[in-house]
């Protein structure tokens, strides 16, 4: 009879680094600690793997000068927008500033209040009493100045994403607000959707509005090759930045990686687990 229910473990593990055979050290890890701290393993367990190390050791990553390569190859062209990205600098910063270096001009727009993913880019109370429709209006920079100031500091962040976005440009970077992916095409008919769960919604908007180059960031070091890192299904979705130039990408062949680690415990223990 059971007297608890879910326990949680923290595995210690090697360092990983590129190129580990990360399958063996899970394993090895796990059933190290099994025998070390006198705990079974049951079918049904569940491992838990942090996408990080999965990419790290598949050497999963691209330099700032590789995206835009892969960028100026699909956009061959002076002037660019991207749309609807999130304001996390960890996710964004280093892919803005690679664009950055090599087009003449670069368009933002950045849907509102906040992003996909709730980083507020002004106070919703204060675009309520404004009057503001987020549903219909879209806006520039010297619109959202007056409407909300000449600092607009994130709450917890305490960053101006406004300013620290346009500050990755050398004077090139122009932003907009607006919830209507075809608000852009006034400025720039060439579209690199930055979005992640509506971007197919929003590549097909675009299309269909008059966009000639339309991408999105699973579209950007999506192709196979042994040069650099690259993920066929998210290409620059999910990627963070790990060094001042570098770009940890989101891991690929995780089905694969999966099932083998099942196979391999299977095959040590005779548990079925789930990864």
């Amino acid at each position: 009879m059971r007297y608890t229910g879910t326990v949680v473990r923290g595995i210690r593990t090697p360092v990983i680094t590129s190129g580990d055979d990360l399958v063996s050290i899970v394993l090895d890890s796990i059933l190290r600690a099994s025998k070390g701290e006198k705990f079974d393993l049951k079918d049904g367990d569940i491992i838990g793997i942090t996408e990080a190390v999965v990419s790290i050791s598949q050497r999963n990553y691209v330099t700032a000068d590789e995206v835009a390569i892969d960028v100026k190859k699909k956009f061959p062209v002076k002037e660019i927008a991207l749309v609807h990205p999130i304001l996390s600098r960890n996710r964004f910063s280093l892919i803005l500033e690679s664009i950055a270096k090599v087009y003449d001009k670069v368009h933002i727009l950045l849907s509102y209040p906040a992003d996909e993913v709730g980083n507020h880019l002004m106070d919703p109370d204060k675009m309520y009493d404004l009057g503001l429709n987020p549903y219909s209006d879209s806006f520039g920079e010297t619109k959202y100045r007056n409407l909300f100031g000449e600092e607009v500091k994130h709450r917890f962040t305490g960053v101006d994403y406004v300013k620290y976005y346009k500050s990755l440009g050398d004077e090139n970077i122009k932003i907009y607000f607006s919830n209507d992916p075809k608000f852009i095409l006034k400025y720039t008919k060439n579209v690199l959707a930055c979005d992640i769960h509506t971007r197919e919604r929003t590549k097909k908007i675009l299309k269909e509005n008059g966009g000639e180059i339309v991408y999105g960031l699973d579209d950007i070091c999506n192709r196979k090759t042994s040069k650099r890192g690259y993920n066929k299904e998210y290409g620059l979705l999910g990627s963070n930045k790990v060094s001042e130039n570098k770009l940890k990408l989101f891991p690929r062949d995780g089905n694969e990686f999966v099932l083998e680690v099942q196979k391999r415990f299977k095959k040590e223990t005779g548990k079925d687990v789930e990864v």
